[in-house]
């Protein structure tokens, strides 16, 4: 059985991951606008893997019979200086989400909560992979520079990336 207080703070963690999704889709379009369809594609399937995330945490919480509160959300940046600009602040963003994870883990131990322990531990390794996809991506930006053609190669390696959903997700199609 899942607290008031674990269920209100899942809640609203997953209001953030829908938030995550939107944000990488502006950025989907900003990319595109820039003519960087590899990009595009790269914070397009971004933003499916964080719907993959809120659609979690919305059947764990409805497995735990809570009634899911969808909260309105502050609008998403739309506007970056670069490509560089948009990674750095997406490293940003997921080490707030890492953050958060840690706290809802915190929470869950402080209560005794197992149940919620352990569909936490899912996501911690997610968060390892998503912030380290984050730099490595950053490092080679900071590389290539202003130079047009390194940032085309890294665009053309950024629309290699495909959505795969992970077994038995909800949105898996």
């Amino acid at each position: 059985m899942i607290s008031k207080q674990m269920s209100d703070t899942l809640n609203k963690h997953m209001n953030l991951e829908l938030y995550s999704a939107h944000l990488y889709l502006a950025m989907s379009s900003c990319t595109n606008e820039l003519g960087l369809k590899g990009a595009s594609n790269w914070f397009f399937v971004q933003y499916r893997e964080e719907m993959i995330h809120f659609m979690k945490f919305y059947s764990y919480l409805t497995d735990q019979g809570v009634v899911i509160s969808l909260l309105a959300s502050e609008a998403v940046p739309n506007q970056y200086s670069s490509l560089l600009d948009m990674v750095q602040k997406t490293l940003v963003h997921e080490q707030l989400i890492t953050s958060c994870i840690n706290e809802l883990i915190e929470q869950a131990v402080r209560e005794k909560d197992h149940a919620t322990q352990i569909f936490l531990q899912w996501f911690v390794t997610e968060q390892i992979e998503e912030e380290n996809n984050d730099r490595d991506l950053i490092a080679k930006l900071k590389l290539v520079g202003n130079n047009g053609h390194g940032i085309l190669m890294i665009d053309g390696e950024m629309g290699q990336r495909v959505f795969v959903a992970p077994i038995g997700s909800p949105l898996a199609v």
